[in-house]
């Protein structure tokens, strides 16, 4: 039953991890739990009234993630941290196309959830953190059928344009997302290296789109 009504939260997972737009002006002021409080409950909000999401549009799905997600997530650190140590040896070319496709992987993984997520609500833990901290985790409840989901975000701030908190990595029942991926591709990189990587990532989101168009089609 939890992990039913797990892949009925990822929508939510998906939206705030991915972070609906924020102007940078706000972002540089709110506080951490306030930015993922907010977030989450936009994205509950644009779930239960969009009706091409509730019938499951990826394209449409895909069209609002992609539009809003990256001002609130540090992608490149995310990645590189997914990739691990082989980040370092890297090209800016082949970081630049291990960033797209793995952004790819994760907006549809998201998207094709989100049509399940129905009458959910959410809180956010109490947090303790100083002025001067530059790393926080905000923890929050996702509640619906069943047991509640724990979702963990860990944040960085960032200074200059843009300013603000910035989402890197997310705890879902104890797992890190970003650790998980990390386990995925070091076992390609260590059999065909950062392009095998790519290549992999790359037709499995080739593979993911003809079964999108497959399905919307049947």
């Amino acid at each position: 039953m939890k992990r039913r009504f797990l892949l009925s939260s990822l929508p939510v997972i998906g939206a705030t991890l991915l972070g609906w737009h924020v102007g940078s002006a706000w972002a540089a002021d709110e506080a951490p739990d306030a930015l993922i409080q907010r977030l989450t409950k936009e994205a509950i909000d644009l779930i239960q009234s969009d009706k091409a999401v509730q019938s499951g549009d990826v394209a449409r799905i895909m069209q609002l993630l992609d539009q809003k997600i990256m001002p609130n997530l540090n992608f490149q650190r995310m990645t590189a941290s997914a990739v691990g140590p082989a980040w370092r040896q890297a090209t800016p070319e082949q970081r630049a196309r291990l960033q797209a496709e793995f952004k790819t992987l994760l907006v549809r993984t998201y998207s094709g959830a989100m049509s399940q997520a129905k009458n959910l609500t959410f809180s956010i833990k109490p947090m303790r953190y100083a002025p001067d901290d530059k790393e926080v985790i905000v923890r929050t409840l996702i509640h619906g059928r069943g047991d509640p989901v724990q979702l963990d975000y860990r944040l960085e701030k960032t200074p200059g344009e843009g300013a603000g908190w910035k989402i890197f990595n997310l705890n879902v029942l104890g797992v890190w997302l970003v650790d998980t991926y990390r386990s995925q591709f070091s076992q390609e990189i260590n059999a065909k290296g950062i392009d095998g990587l790519i290549a992999t990532l790359s037709e499995r989101n080739k593979s993911n789109a003809a079964g999108d168009t497959k399905a919307s089609k049947g």
